[in-house]
């Protein structure tokens, strides 16, 4: 399964759906790694940026709210949070573990499942905000 970028994921703000055209690729990579059965080190490499760049995608995101004075920062913050959480814990079961079909089943639900849905439903609202201030 592969995420494909639609307009229904557009902010409408350059910055935010540029990172998260990056992040959706990454996913893809990280997928794509984990069907080809990739060893460990690829998958493992893939995981590693992919918790680098949602943390500082969250960061910017968040820097952005904080900027603009959203009034669902702690909300949405709190989902990010929420979302590395569950992916620290996901990183351990690869590092225990490696790649199995549980741990594809995990990605596509952890990752791809909440983060799409993350983009769909909290980020679309927020760009709608920033729209009226930048």
């Amino acid at each position: 399964m592969t995420v494909e970028w639609k307009e229904a994921l557009a902010t409408g703000i350059k910055e935010i759906d540029d990172q998260h055209k990056e992040l959706i690729n990454i996913i893809n990579q990280l997928l794509e790694a984990c069907n080809q059965g990739k060893g460990k080190e690829e998958v493992g490499k893939v995981i590693k940026f992919l918790e680098d760049y949602v943390i500082s995608h969250f960061k910017a995101e968040e820097n952005i709210q904080l900027k603009y004075n959203y009034p669902d920062y702690a909300a949405h913050k709190a989902q990010h949070e929420h979302f590395i959480r569950e992916f620290i814990k996901l990183k351990s079961q690869f590092d225990n573990h490696g790649v199995s079909s549980f741990f594809v089943v995990d990605i596509n639900r952890a990752v791809v499942e909440w983060l799409i849905q993350h983009i769909c439903k909290t980020d679309v609202v927020l760009g709608k905000f920033l729209k009226t201030k930048i």
